[in-house]
């Protein structure tokens, strides 16, 4: 891919070859892009389509590549399905995915995702509010050795109101995850396509695509973007929206380090309460042995209680072993499988072994 030279240096990727005596084996370190798709949610934007849809079109049209745009409106009710339409009769590149009703931004990539074909993925707002322009940006990135790249808007052009809660959220992300992103829920991303075949998308899941591709072995990268005041329609940030993030947050972390080990997640908690209940019933123990009466202090009823919820953790985490047993899924990413195109020996299978 010829990305322009005010953003990039040429690109050279390393390649190994064996010895000429050997098998021909040739390794590319990353497959090269050769196309892209682009994937857009939307959710009542017709006055910023028709722009968009240009910007975009003059973004890619100097890199020479193929490439397509998928439209994908989640429940539209402002006329944008009619301007979708008259883009996609004028643009044979040009995909539209409706939906019947609003399934939510994670429901609306994911459907993106199904039916983009390009070698690298990228997403944007509808808004206007994200730079097409960038798109160049950060698919350099990709062919520099990243597998995704996620956008930071810098500086950011949005009120106080969405840019506070927004800071607090990206904190404690990064705090929980580990995972050292400045803005994860910055719209512009570039993905290779390899990384959405393993990542499954529901709920509010989309913000944490970068923390769900780390836990995955993929290679993460971060770039500033240039960011834009919306021009049109209304923000949809709330603050229901905000707190449904941090639900999402506690179901990616559960997903991604106590999914196949859930007894390691209600072990601690079973655990912990287990021996705090413990202790208090024996310290009332030692008091009844001492002739203390103990049958109308509260702090009894605590004590049992305590182990009881206790136990019922550690059952609860084992039952939920047993489900993860029978429904275990891969847990690994395989980047490359390299072997030799050679048939085997069958004199091999007699070699002695010690």
């Amino acid at each position: 891919m010829q990305i322009p030279a005010s953003r990039t240096e040429e690109i050279r990727r390393p390649r190994v070859a064996v010895e000429a005596d050997s098998p021909a084996l040739v390794i590319d370190d990353d497959p090269p892009i050769n196309s892209v798709s682009v994937v857009v949610p939307l959710l009542d934007e017709a006055e910023s389509l028709r722009p968009l849809y240009q910007e975009i079109v003059d973004a890619l049209d100097p890199l020479g590549l193929p490439y397509e745009i998928i439209f994908v409106d989640d429940g539209s009710t402002d006329g944008s399905s009619r301007v979708l339409r008259a883009l996609h009769a004028a643009d044979e590149r040009v995909q539209v995915i409706q939906f019947r009703r609003n399934f939510g931004k994670s429901a609306a990539l994911a459907a993106g995702f199904a039916a983009a074909r390009g070698d690298a993925v990228v997403t944007l707002d509808a808004d206007l509010q994200d730079v097409p322009a960038e798109i160049p940006h950060l698919l350099a990135t990709l062919e520099e050795g990243a597998d995704l790249v996620s956008g930071w808007k810098y500086p950011r052009h949005d009120p106080p109101s969405k840019r506070l809660p927004s800071a607090v959220f990206n904190r404690v992300v990064r705090a929980m995850t580990g995972v050292r992103l400045h803005d994860f829920n910055c719209g512009l991303k570039a993905y290779r396509a390899e990384v959405l075949d393993e990542i499954h998308l529901y709920g509010e899941l989309h913000r944490y695509i970068p923390v769900l591709a780390h836990f995955r072995g993929f290679r993460v990268r971060e770039v500033q973007v240039r960011h834009r005041p919306r021009q049109f329609g209304r923000s949809k940030f709330g603050a229901a929206r905000f707190f449904r993030g941090f639900f999402d947050l506690l179901t990616v972390l559960f997903l991604t380090q106590y999914r196949r080990r859930p007894l390691h997640f209600f072990g601690w908690f079973g655990l912990i309460t287990l021996l705090v209940g413990f202790c208090i019933n024996a310290y009332l123990a030692t008091l009844w042995f001492l002739g203390n009466p103990i049958g109308h202090r509260p702090l009894l009823t605590l004590g049992v209680l305590l182990m009881i919820i206790g136990a019922q953790f550690v059952v609860f985490g084992l039952l939920a072993e047993m489900i993860a047993h029978t429904s275990a899924q891969r847990e690994f990413s395989i980047r490359r499988h390299l072997r030799h195109d050679t048939p085997l020996d069958p004199a091999r299978r007699d070699i002695p072994r010690d």
